[in-house]
């Protein structure tokens, strides 16, 4: 804080800023966390499942990973830009129309059985989470108290793992169900089925939205001085910066461990199918959520950069367990990476955009924009795994997990 001036940050709303003004709003901006994580649990499975339906390898099968993430990057800053201009809401509506869009595109791309089309349709879908994300992310950390902003997006993203956790249920049982059967491995109706039941609810969402009344957050500075903290340039804040940085490898590491969690297991559970590994997906995802909700509770007593540093380092074994390749004690250290990964993305970005102030919604941009690491790290991952191995290629988050256990370490102080 520029000369040491004694500055806070409120945030107010147009109306009332009771708890009860905001209840609402949370709750109907929170259902968002779960229609993105149901869009990304189906994704890992769809990567095995088009390794077979479409004779592809493990490398290409990651460009799925690459169209999602890519769109995230790519479409972030215009998103950030967007919502300055008009509002949060505007923002939301514009994101879930992108994402019907994109899951309506899988219609035509399974009847052509193109992988090409599918990443198009990925892309678009993609693009409206970026929407969603770059909106969501920061609104809930300022409808309430600023002091239990991090315990606040946490809760919200419980309820994305609640989606990410039944997306590879869903997978499992239609896409891989009947596998057992001749050639129904390569049956690409069930996508369609799938795609488009999302796209009709995500419509519906849409119009609800558009029908309710959301209260704009705006930021207000109060203090003795005007240098305060939000004064300064945006990347003057070094906990900003290494919070893009800390972010880009969390998600690096979490699209990797998920791309190639069906391959891994298949490779190293003796007799286990891709049908037992989606199940298995799900039962990590479920931990995952459940480590949403733990980490939560948790950060009443430990203080939320702590619980990052410990949970890295935790990570950091687990990976250590996972590139042994010791058949199923590796699978369960595989599963139990996803615990400890729960609380990371939420605290990474709370702590990244703590203090902005007018910079908030600018800040939550480049920090989507980070996820480009989910994009362009998992094709490393797949390129080790075809010439060394799948369980070498963990190589990768675990160095992931290092820069992470860094930002919780020292990274995220502000100055």
């Amino acid at each position: 804080m520029a000369g040491g001036a004694a500055s806070t940050t409120n945030y107010t709303s147009k109306g009332t800023t009771t708890g009860q003004k905001f209840l609402f709003p949370f709750i109907l901006v929170t259902s968002l966390f779960f229609m993105w994580g149901l869009a990304y649990g189906l994704l890992d499975v769809l990567n095995k499942h088009f390794q077979e339906a479409l004779s592809i390898n493990k490398a290409r099968s990651t460009l799925l990973q690459a169209a999602y993430f890519g769109a995230y990057f790519l479409m972030a800053l215009p998103a950030g830009l967007l919502m300055k201009k008009f509002s949060y809401k505007t923002g939301i509506i514009l994101g879930l129309l992108l994402y019907a869009a994109g899951a309506a595109l899988f219609y035509p791309a399974a009847h052509f059985a193109n992988f090409n089309f599918f990443l198009g349709a990925l892309f678009v879908l993609a693009s409206g989470l970026t929407f969603l994300e770059t909106a969501a992310n920061p609104y809930v950390t300022v409808l309430g108290d600023r002091a239990t902003s991090e315990q606040r997006l946490n809760l919200s993203q419980c309820f994305n793992g609640l989606g990410s956790f039944l997306g590879p249920i869903i997978g499992g049982a239609l896409f891989f169900g009947g596998e057992k059967v001749a050639g129904a491995e390569s049956d690409l109706s069930s996508v369609q089925v799938v795609y488009i039941v999302m796209a009709v609810v995500v419509l519906l969402i849409a119009f609800l939205f558009y029908r309710t009344t959301l209260p704009e957050i705006a930021t207000s500075e109060e203090g003795t001085v005007k240098a305060t903290s939000s004064g300064k340039r945006l990347f003057a804040h070094s906990h900003f910066t290494f919070g893009v940085t800390a972010q880009f490898f969390y998600v690096a590491a979490q699209v990797g461990v998920g791309a190639l969690f069906i391959n891994y297991v298949t490779e190293y559970w003796e007799g286990a199918t891709s049908e037992k590994a989606s199940y298995l997906l799900a039962v990590s995802l479920a931990l995952f959520t459940i480590g949403r909700f733990v980490g939560t509770a948790l950060m009443r007593k430990i203080a939320p950069n702590a619980l990052l540093t410990l949970y890295a380092g935790v990570n950091i074994l687990l990976c250590a367990l996972v590139m042994m390749g010791k058949g199923e004690m590796s699978v369960y250290a595989l599963i139990g990476i996803f615990f400890f990964m729960s609380i990371m993305f939420p605290t990474i970005f709370a702590l990244g955009v703590k203090d902005l102030g007018e910079h908030t919604k600018e800040a939550s941009s480049f920090i989507i924009m980070s996820i480009v690491g989910g994009a362009l790290v998992p094709y490393v991952m797949g390129a080790i795994a075809e010439s060394q191995s799948t369980a070498i290629s963990f190589i990768v988050p675990l160095i992931c997990f290092v820069v992470v256990l860094l930002y919780g370490w020292k990274g995220y102080k502000t100055k």
